[in-house]
């Protein structure tokens, strides 16, 4: 497992958006994870009728984040998100609608692979 974040699942050479690298920023800050990917999915909800009154949304509306991180140990799935939501709450006042989170800690991950 790597030790550095990876880098986002966006398009090759792609830095992502302004609201993805806030994301990682503050992330990366609060849980310093072993293992971090931002996968933009906004593209797969531009139909929903929130997303087509907002003309599609900026781009930046669904989020797929999968962290791994010993900022998780000792908590359940939903302290995990109530985490992550918190540390993002400006960026849902701005406009993101959705993530879909996937949040782990390091022995985990270890216990999967055995």
């Amino acid at each position: 497992m790597s030790t550095a974040p990876h880098a986002s699942d966006s398009a090759a050479g792609s830095s992502g958006g302004p609201v993805e690298m806030s994301m990682r920023a503050k992330l990366t800050e609060l849980l310093k994870p072993s293992q971090l990917e931002i996968t933009n999915d906004s593209w797969q909800h531009r139909h929903h009728a929130p997303m087509r009154a907002a003309g599609g949304g900026n781009g930046e509306t669904h989020f797929s984040i999968n962290v791994v991180s010993e900022a998780f140990q000792g908590k359940n799935t939903m302290q995990r998100h109530r985490m992550i939501y918190a540390a993002l709450s400006d960026e849902f006042a701005a406009g993101l609608h959705a993530l879909s989170l996937k949040t782990k800690t390091p022995a985990e991950i270890e216990q999967t692979k055995q």
